[in-house]
């Protein structure tokens, strides 16, 4: 499977998070082709700002693996600085991820903290399945806007 095919496993995980009124960013966690973890945001559901999607899911995916060597985390927007260095912390080494956050992206979008900063880098690419992804958070956002 393609990364483009990934990332429609995160983009079901996203719109089940609409479905919770919840922020649509959702998760998977691969490993030889299959899928170790997937989650979507549950802040709201769990009152806990914590709870991402990409926390979740490399939260889960490391109690079954215990290491995330190998693994590929595939979330549908720009990982923000908290989930970038748990990535970083649990040495993750590859991210893909959706839509660009050019308001708190750290992923190559404010700052890349996955690239020279510390003892660990993070392969990371960008931008797939970028206006699907987007699309989704705006669409989210202006409809909160008007209610």
């Amino acid at each position: 499977m393609t990364d483009r095919d990934w990332m429609q496993y995160a983009i079901e995980q996203a719109k089940r998070a609409i479905d919770e009124n919840e922020v649509p960013v959702g998760a998977v966690v691969v490993k030889d082709d299959r899928i170790v973890s997937k989650a979507h945001n549950t802040c709201n559901l769990r009152n806990d700002p914590l709870a991402h999607a990409e926390m979740l899911a490399l939260k889960d995916a490391y109690s079954k693996l215990e290491t995330l060597d190998g693994c590929t985390l595939y979330v549908t927007l720009e990982p923000c600085a908290m989930c970038a260095g748990a990535m970083l912390h649990m040495r993750l080494p590859r991210l893909v991820f959706g839509a660009f956050d050019p308001a708190c992206g750290c992923c190559g979008s404010r700052i890349d903290l996955g690239d020279h900063w510390f003892d660990h880098s993070i392969e990371t690419l960008g931008g797939i399945c970028e206006d699907e992804c987007a699309a989704m958070l705006k669409d989210f956002f202006k409809d909160l806007r008007f209610k």
